[in-house]
């Protein structure tokens, strides 16, 4: 088969009707007589036209083989069995497929039956990408468009999806195993994969030039303080007042951009938290793993088809009241729920922390002043903002560098209004005096102020360094 004929729609269907069923009690023993292909040389040694057909045909028959193990798996009524079911019969599949009279060389055999596992119980052609811990985002805008991200730049690879559908099952899949839907009446979902990555899937009812998936990893294991301190994202005196103020119970406000690290510190600031408590998070898409054992994770829902059922992160808030919470931690602050979290703080649930987006404290401030709104009360701006003050303690800004480095902008305590603005003073900050190649250069410094806070840190008895707030100066190594 000529790479022309592959390429076209008709010709790869017709290929298809003609397997047909043949495969279903051997799965793939006639495919050598519908190729016409005998040779199981390898493909170094074919001239460049062989190789090329015979990668189309290689496809082809993957594709073949792929659509009649989603058949066999419905037969077999395992579309809605347990995760462990069906990767056994994916695998008893794949190994029938390999194993049997396949126009193919030992090399082909082998990578065939791990493509037809991960197409089917994996990430298919995204699967090397997730392997890969120098990817931090992987970006799908189409069937043969996939970017990622890797050390903060962006670039395209030769990943390849075979087509729309094939795009569109595998977020179907992402979607099954999270209880999640989309479909053209729903064609947008936040979803996460098995290891905390977070998911946001759409189709071509709103992404006009095609499905998309957007992938935000977070790695294989958790970034921890002494990984921020290594990297340079932070100082030792900033981290050492941070854990100082999660201790003592300060409710602390995590402001930034998309792909900032707020998240990443959050995780990392709860390191500090007591195992004596118990801790509730609420999240869109849950991606907090914490080392504590009494945690109780909570996440939202979309509506079902019917447009009921829809639990929002302001109904989880409220819930969460109910719940004997020490702690609770929102993980991204973006609705009407803001004005309950802000409650709840003042009304003795103390030790807070979110996350919110914004491009600098103020604009964090102003954010939430925004969102409360949202929650429909008709509050005047003032008791807003008296809510807002008395509520956060301190806001921690983190930035990502265009060297992609994500570093503590700068860590301030919010100590009141004067008139109808919030008083924010520095305590840190972080000072860019250039670049050097690709890295930019600047130091961390504290700015003197010495925290309102202060005294209320020594009466807990927290052994608080008067030294962390001097004027210094830490070098980016």
């Amino acid at each position: 088969m000529s790479e022309a004929r592959f390429n076209d729609p008709a010709a790869r269907a017709a290929m298809r009707k003609r397997l047909g069923r043949a495969l279903s009690t051997d799965p793939a023993g006639r495919l050598k007589a519908i190729t016409g292909r005998q040779s199981t040389i390898s493909s170094e040694e074919e001239p460049g036209d062989d190789r090329r057909a015979r990668r189309a045909d290689y496809i082809t028959v993957k594709a073949a083989l792929q659509d009649r193990l989603l058949e066999e798996i419905g037969e077999r009524n395992l579309l809605n069995a347990d995760g462990e079911d069906v990767a056994a019969a994916v695998k008893d599949f794949a190994a029938r497929a390999a194993e049997s009279d396949v126009p193919l060389n030992d090399a082909e055999r082998i990578r065939l039956a791990e493509e037809l596992t991960d197409e089917t119980i994996g990430m298919g052609p995204l699967a090397p990408l997730l392997a890969d811990p120098a990817v931090t985002d992987i970006l799908v805008n189409g069937p043969d468009r996939v970017y990622v991200e890797r050390f903060g730049r962006l670039e395209r690879t030769p990943i390849r999806f075979r087509d729309v559908d094939h795009v569109i099952r595998l977020i179907e899949r992402i979607a099954a195993r999270v209880g999640r839907r989309i479909d053209s009446a729903s064609p947008m979902a936040d979803l996460r994969l098995p290891d905390g990555s977070r998911v946001n899937a759409t189709l071509s009812n709103v992404s006009i030039d095609g499905p998309t998936i957007s992938i935000r990893r977070f790695g294989r294991r958790r970034l921890r303080r002494n990984d921020l301190l290594e990297l340079g994202s932070v100082s030792r005196e900033m981290i050492a007042f941070l854990e100082l103020a999660v201790r003592a119970r300060k409710n602390m406000l995590v402001s930034g951009g998309t792909g900032a690290g707020k998240s990443t510190l959050l995780g990392a600031l709860c390191e500090v938290i007591p195992d004596s408590e118990r801790i509730v998070t609420i999240e869109d898409t849950a991606e907090l793993i914490l080392d504590q054992e009494h945690v109780v994770r909570m996440e939202t829902r979309p509506a079902n088809v019917e447009g009921k059922g829809r639990i929002t992160a302001r109904d989880l808030v409220i819930n969460t009241l109910r719940m004997r919470p020490d702690r609770i931690i929102v993980g991204e602050v973006r609705g009407a729920e803001a004005l309950d979290m802000l409650q709840a703080m003042n009304t003795g649930h103390d030790g807070g922390l979110c996350t919110v987006h914004a491009n600098s404290p103020r604009d964090a401030l102003s954010r939430l002043e925004t969102m409360v709104l949202l929650a429909g009360t008709e509050l005047p701006s003032r008791a807003v903002r008296e809510q807002i003050a008395s509520a956060i303690q301190l806001i921690v800004h983190v930035r990502r560098y265009d060297d992609g480095v994500r570093r503590i902008e700068s860590v301030a305590e919010l100590t009141g209004l004067e008139g109808m603005t919030p008083l924010l003073q520095d305590l840190f900050v972080f000072h860019r005096t250039g670049r050097d190649g690709k890295r930019v250069r600047g130091h961390f410094t504290a700015t003197g102020i010495v925290p309102r806070m202060a005294e209320e840190l020594r009466e807990q008895g927290l052994p608080l360094d008067p030294t962390l707030f001097k004027k210094s100066r830490e070098e980016l190594r």
